[in-house]
């Protein structure tokens, strides 16, 4: 197999890779519903009910930061932001960016193969032997 030939497949694989991704996450963007209700409590102000997470509370960052630090209050506020990209119409970002980046990687590395105008342009392959 040339090297002229090879670039040619990683291209085409990095276009197959980019379409593929971006289709999912056209589909999981439009079937996924946002999840609204990701409350933990309910509190109940002036005869109203209003949905509360138990995450985001004074009380809880205040005995988060009593027991750990600030560096617990940081490491579950990550925790909670890399567990939301995981869920809903967040999801369909993600896997179009993971996409977009393997396929640009794909490209890329194509596009620093060296140039297939040299006699020993071959890639080493078992297939060229006789067999005997």
């Amino acid at each position: 197999m040339k090297i002229a030939d090879l670039r040619t497949r990683l291209y085409l694989g990095s276009a197959v890779i980019l379409l593929v991704g971006l289709c999912s996450a056209i589909t999981i963007y439009l079937t996924a519903a946002e999840d609204t209700n990701s409350a933990q409590a309910y509190v109940l102000v002036n005869g109203v009910v209003y949905p509360v997470d138990l995450g985001h509370t004074k009380a809880y960052v205040h005995q988060l930061r009593h027991f750990g630090g600030k560096a617990a209050v940081l490491f579950d506020e990550f925790n909670r932001w890399f567990e939301g990209l995981w869920q809903g119409k967040s999801l369909a970002v993600t896997v179009a960016w993971i996409s977009f980046l393997a396929s640009l990687g794909v490209f890329l590395f194509a596009s620093y193969l060296p140039s297939g105008s040299g006699p020993d342009n071959r890639v080493e392959d078992d297939r060229d032997e006789p067999a005997l």
